[in-house]
């Protein structure tokens, strides 16, 4: 099983993630980690990310999956996956059922006050509508209120992800 934990940044994908796979007793892996060194001037400059940037950092993260999944490991990855075909690429190669979506949702209000009281590394705050303009609910994940301590999300992420 690979979950791939979405949604805007400050949805707390991180946080969730962390624990998530110490539950799981699991890699796991933060996209953020894998953007190239333009995406992140890019994005530290105020600029949001288009399809042409997205797609080579996509790509490297469904090598990342294919790799946990032909070593037979689960995995937990915080990645965004904005869009219905950024979450087609992160699929791509792997067979059906193993990769599991769930978005991590929250009012803008709160993800907002969230990305003022932390410092990124390259995520600006002011890109959250973007992003939010940007993200393409999906039909097919799994969806979480991330509104309450993170052992209670991650509980509930459990029962619904093994069922």
């Amino acid at each position: 099983m690979i979950l791939v934990l979405m949604g805007v940044s400050g949805s707390g994908k991180s946080t969730v993630g962390t624990l998530l796979s110490e539950r799981l007793h699991c890699v796991f892996a933060d996209a953020d980690d894998y953007h190239p060194a333009a995406n992140k001037a890019k994005m530290a400059a105020g600029h949001a990310l288009n399809d042409d940037d997205r797609q080579p950092w996509l790509e490297r993260l469904n090598e990342v999956m294919r790799g946990w999944h032909e070593a037979g490991s689960n995995g937990v990855l915080a990645c965004s996956a904005l869009k219905d075909k950024y979450r087609v690429t992160l699929r791509q190669g792997m067979p059906e059922g193993t990769v599991q979506f769930v978005l991590l949702d929250l009012p803008k209000e709160a993800i907002a006050e969230r990305l003022a009281a932390r410092s990124h590394e390259f995520m600006n705050p002011g890109l959250l509508d973007s992003q939010l303009a940007t993200l393409e609910r999906p039909t097919d994940a799994i969806i979480v209120k991330n509104d309450r301590p993170v052992e209670q999300v991650v509980d509930e992420i459990l029962s619904k992800a093994t069922k």
